[in-house]
């Protein structure tokens, strides 16, 4: 038998017969007609090459290869049909999976933690493990499965992938809650004297694109810490006198420590959502995963 041939549904079929050994009793069983699951038997006997039901005084009897095949059949369904249930009818609090998730270091403060106490109490089993985000990577190991969420700036995504919006981030200002010149109603040029800590996701450079905005307005700040990250920059700052600019969902939690100002001047935020493959669109669990974070979101935004 060429099992590279063989449909599903033949399968299905042969097991009605044998168990009605009727072929109209099978059809209605199957909700078929009777010619389309004679068709059927016709091609399950050519691809076992058997009778597999041979006419009887009262209906059909299986012959001894059909008997054989009973039991093995209906396991064989049984267990796809159990995948098919399990597949549709997710349960979180008994799955066991991996999700790989991609993102910066941001994120993970701002959007997988908060996902990982939902985890530990909804969904013990499930691990997460977090990569950092490679765009030039992404296409490439999502289609591998290597990694089955990214959470980033979605215009920023390859136009293959699926996108869905979260939030919208906004910067503040941080300094520290005795920092002698930090004041609500700060000027541009006050702004522009204290010394700054900015992040530098390339690596050691002392220029963005608020000192570009700066120098449209007729300003320099003055700047004397590069970091790679905004994990520490929150840290640094509360224990100096140097202020920052910093996404707001990372500091929204430290205002007992930290002074958290608008910024006297307009900075563009940036959009935060996620991104996936299609292969794993329709897949229950990892669609919990992204409603999970979805609801997350929502509630932190309320």
């Amino acid at each position: 038998m060429d099992t590279t041939r063989l449909d599903l549904n033949l399968l299905v079929t042969l097991e009605a017969v044998l168990a009605e050994q009727n072929v109209t009793k099978a059809a209605a069983r199957l909700h078929l007609s009777q010619p389309a699951v004679s068709a059927q038997l016709n091609r399950l006997r050519r691809e076992f090459d058997d009778p597999l039901l041979i006419p009887a005084q009262r209906g059909m009897i299986p012959t001894a290869t059909a008997m054989e095949l009973l039991e093995p059949l209906r396991a064989a369904l049984e267990q796809v049909r159990a995948v098919v249930v399990t597949h549709r009818t997710f349960d979180p609090a008994s799955a066991a999976l991996t999700v790989t998730i991609a993102c910066t270091d941001y994120l993970q403060a701002a959007v997988v933690t908060p996902l990982i106490g939902r985890l530990r109490a909804r969904a013990p089993r499930v691990r997460v493990a977090l990569r950092n985000l490679d765009l030039r990577q992404l296409e490439s190991q999502m289609a591998h499965g290597e990694v089955d969420l990214a959470l980033m700036t979605p215009q920023a995504a390859p136009p293959s992938l699926r996108a869905r919006h979260l939030f919208d981030e906004r910067y503040v200002l941080i300094g520290g809650r005795r920092h002698p010149r930090l004041r609500d109603g700060i000027t541009i040029a006050e702004f522009a004297k204290l010394e700054h800590a900015i992040v530098s996701l390339e690596g050691g450079g002392f220029v963005t694109s608020v000192d570009s905005a700066l120098a449209a307005l007729g300003h320099k700040r003055h700047t004397v810490l590069s970091a790679a990250s905004f994990l520490h920059i929150a840290e640094i700052v509360s224990r100096s006198d140097l202020v920052a600019l910093v996404p707001e969902r990372l500091v929204r939690h430290r205002a007992k420590e930290l002074k958290i100002l608008e910024c006297p001047f307009p900075v563009e935020g940036f959009a935060v959502g996620m991104v996936w493959h299609e292969r794993n669109h329709g897949h229950t669990s990892q669609r919990w995963i992204r409603e999970t974070i979805v609801s997350l979101i929502d509630r932190s935004s309320a």
